[in-house]
């Protein structure tokens, strides 16, 4: 790839999109397939196709995704508490786009929006701004008391901890996705450009341990935003 020009990717073809950087593109594009996803199941539903309503006995796509779910719902209730079914919408949405997004980067001639920090601060941005969200509106304003510490003369002091404190989570949600995302795409370039008989053997190897970096970087994602909004609602309580 030649210094200056912009990485290809099938996604340079697409209209209204072709034109913009790779990791928005792609995250338009991974929006587009999980909306497109999600219209064709909710629609077997309305129909009230069988199909739709039985689980299918053999494994299929469908049943990959209500395993994810289901995961990810017993993730919520484990660890926020009956309340966790909640908030399902937003750790769902997120938990199926980052997923999609990490997975992009295996099929090739496309690359993972994911492997880009304006993707993934953009996500922990919706993290951190729903936590606060949830917190307000569980106990109001006395939420923001947990800022000023158990001592009032020490509320100063208290209030930039805990600011420094809640912006680290966003830096570290980001770059802990970032990072591992980037890392195993330039570990599976590197593989493909491999000389000999290698060639053969390291690129599937790459594949299985990418799958496996994309579950558990995007199960990490999520459980610690649970985390994050588990600590929001209790923390008023305190």
């Amino acid at each position: 790839m030649m210094a200056g020009h912009a990485p290809f990717t099938w996604l340079s073809y697409v209209p209204f999109i072709g034109g913009l950087p790779h990791q928005v593109a792609g995250a338009l594009f991974v929006l587009l397939i999980l909306s497109l996803l999600s219209y064709l199941a909710f629609r077997k539903m309305a129909l009230k196709i069988p199909a739709a309503i039985v689980p299918s006995g053999r494994l299929t796509l469908r049943n990959l995704f209500e395993l994810f779910t289901e995961m990810i719902l017993k993730f919520l209730v484990d660890i926020i508490g009956p309340r966790g079914r909640e908030f399902l919408p937003l750790i769902g949405t997120l938990g199926f786009f980052i997923l999609f997004s990490n997975l992009l980067g295996l099929v090739p001639g496309f690359l993972p929006p994911t492997d880009n920090l304006n993707t993934t601060v953009a996500c922990a941005l919706v993290v951190f701004f729903a936590t606060h969200y949830y917190g307000v509106k569980a106990h109001g304003f006395k939420y923001l008391k947990h800022f000023l510490g158990p001592v009032l003369w020490l509320a100063p002091l208290f209030v930039i901890i805990e600011v420094i404190t809640h912006l680290a989570r966003v830096l570290s949600l980001s770059m802990r996705l970032f990072g591992n995302i980037m890392a195993d795409h330039m570990l599976l370039s590197l593989t493909l450009l491999t000389p000999s008989l290698l060639v053969l053997f390291l690129p599937p190897l790459a594949m299985v341990l990418g799958v496996f970096v994309s579950l558990i970087q995007t199960f990490i994602f999520i459980l610690l935003s649970m985390v994050y909004i588990s600590l929001a609602i209790e923390e008023g309580e305190h």
